[in-house]
């Protein structure tokens, strides 16, 4: 329902103005502790984890037209369109009524990343990159999923190969940006906990009082 507010912020700006999500892409490669991290995120900070995978897995399940149209797209081994995903994000930050979340697992790739600020007009708050050494990776998921066909070290040095190629380009733009929180994840949980913490923790507003002077 329209509010004399709102008509005001129409006729001021030519649309309804609204106050933007605060976002946090949430990036690193399989087996660097992400799942874990973003909910403890989600228990301490008040966030609301979206995971792109789980987003589309639930879109196939849900026998929609969109879902049947992903599933087909997966099984020709054809790359799901960004606008999709976007859209299935978009859906899932309206309904959640909440109006800061961490995005897990996206942007994958440089395409993704412009479509996203492109479709939302959102620009991420910063990224949390979870750096972890293959090696180390490569040994939390074979110790956690002994006997999974698609856990052998074959499979999961691909998707460390696909995670650099196609990631890396989107950590390194924001970075230019000044955008990148780069977190150690090779170190035990709850040490690289306390260092996602100083991250969402707000700063003191006495540590600015020297840019009032300059």
């Amino acid at each position: 329902m329209g509010t004399a507010v709102d008509a005001v912020a129409k006729e001021a700006n030519g649309s309804v103005t609204e106050k933007k999500p605060t976002v946090v892409f949430v990036l690193g490669g399989p087996g660097s502790g992400k799942g874990t991290q973003c909910a403890n995120i989600v228990q301490h900070f008040g966030y609301t984890h979206l995971s792109a995978g789980d987003l589309l897995r639930a879109e196939i399940k849900s026998g929609s037209e969109n879902g049947t149209m992903i599933q087909n797209m997966i099984k020709e081994g054809k790359i799901v369109p960004s606008e999709v995903t976007i859209k299935l994000l978009q859906k899932a930050m309206q309904e959640s009524g909440n109006d800061k979340f961490l995005i897990d697992g996206f942007p994958r790739n440089e395409e993704n990343r412009a479509a996203f600020e492109a479709v939302t007009k959102i620009e991420p708050e910063f990224v949390l990159f979870f750096d972890c050494p293959e090696e180390e990776m490569e040994q939390r998921i074979l110790s956690r999923n002994q006997g999974r066909e698609d856990d052998n070290v074959e499979t999961i040095r691909k998707r460390f190969k696909v995670f650099l190629e196609s990631s890396l380009p989107v950590i390194e733009y924001y970075d230019a940006k000044g955008k990148v929180r780069k977190i150690d994840a090779a170190k035990p949980v709850e040490e690289v906990f306390e260092a996602v913490k100083t991250i969402f923790t707000p700063k003191e507003k006495v540590k600015c009082h020297r840019c009032a002077i300059l």
